[in-house]
């Protein structure tokens, strides 16, 4: 049984009419009604095991910013204001150096988006980090994954595929070596990732649907196809440049050449995940509003396909031929 399909299976409950709960499970956030400020609460929650979503030796500062970034581009997904979280600490020892790093990269990036910790829980055991964050969006302004309409064009932030490109490289599964200046950028791109909380509030009003980058662009954009009951084409040429790694040249080693790295980047790009960038659709008559979005937040965004009536994914090379594509994505239980 897959990740996706366990949670379908097992946690996935009708939400009562009369809950607090505006949106239960199958979103980046579930969403809670307010009785006070009338903007509802955005809530998620993500865990980091060691030695399964990162390497133990991993710098504790950038684990820190991390830990709390994935769980930001959550909130980002939702068009949310991040407003405070909580944190779940298991560690093997109480280290001061280590704890003193781990804290000061957490609570940087904390401050920088205005996000409290209140509170949470620390035990003995083997290193792993549970974070719930709360933020707030107006209500009926949430970016969902269900909202997606046909016609609408299909965005993606940032860089995709240059987290997984570090990651194949460190672990020794790439066929040749990266390039230093490369690989010390995609190794940042992994291990520090940029939550687009900025773009996310931007498009409030602007997107439809969105979903952030976790497990590879095909799988997140499959889900909110799926959410949606629509399918989606994805432009070959456009989306090749979501990945850094395509504007370098060939002649940074003698062994790397872009033609011959193209099947590599695109894997990255469509499967690789770790990215915690948008995948977006709005309509084309926005066009214009997205771009001074993306500008006015200071985000690279690049249009990449449309959403169509036909369900599944497609892929359309240059050449204009179109292929069928799998929507799948990075599953826990499957990997």
């Amino acid at each position: 049984m897959g990740e996706f399909a366990l949670i379908r299976r097992y946690f996935d409950h009708p939400v009562p009419a009369n809950s607090a709960v505006a949106l239960g499970v199958g979103d980046d956030c579930a969403l809670l009604h307010s009785d006070t400020s009338g903007w509802q609460w955005a809530i998620s929650t993500d865990m980091l095991v060691s030695g399964r979503h990162f390497f133990a030796d991993v710098d504790p500062a950038l684990l820190g910013h991390k830990a709390l970034a994935v769980n930001l581009s959550d909130l980002a997904a939702c068009g949310a204001t991040p407003r405070a979280f909580t944190l779940a600490l298991a560690l093997p020892e109480a280290n001061p150096d280590w704890l003193h790093a781990f804290a000061s990269g957490l609570l940087a990036l904390a401050r920088e988006h205005g996000c409290v910790l209140m509170g949470g829980d620390t035990t003995r055991g083997p290193l792993n980090i549970c974070i719930t964050v709360m933020g707030q969006v107006p209500p009926g302004q949430a970016l969902l994954r269900h909202q997606a309409q046909v016609g609408d064009d299909i965005y993606a932030s940032g860089h995709v595929g240059d987290a997984a490109l570090a990651l194949r490289a460190l672990q020794g599964r790439l066929p040749a070596a990266l390039p230093n200046d490369l690989l010390a950028h995609a190794r940042h791109r992994l291990e520090q990732p940029t939550p687009r909380v900025a773009l996310g509030q931007a498009l409030r009003g602007l997107a439809h649907a969105a979903a952030d980058i976790s497990d590879g662009l095909a799988g997140d954009l499959g889900h909110i196809l799926q959410r949606s009951g629509v399918g989606a084409t994805l432009h070959l040429q456009d989306a090749m440049q979501l990945i850094a790694a395509s504007a370098y040249s060939t002649g940074s080693t003698a062994e790397f050449d872009q033609k011959d790295w193209s099947a590599q980047w695109l894997d990255c790009i469509l499967h690789g995940g770790d990215d915690y960038e948008l995948v977006f659709t709005a309509s084309p008559q926005q066009r214009g509003a997205i771009a001074a979005a993306a500008a006015a937040s200071h985000t690279r965004v690049t249009r990449i396909g449309q959403i169509e009536t036909e369900s599944g994914l497609r892929l359309r090379h240059a050449n204009g031929q179109v292929q069928p594509h799998s929507a799948r994505s990075f599953d826990h239980f499957a990997s």
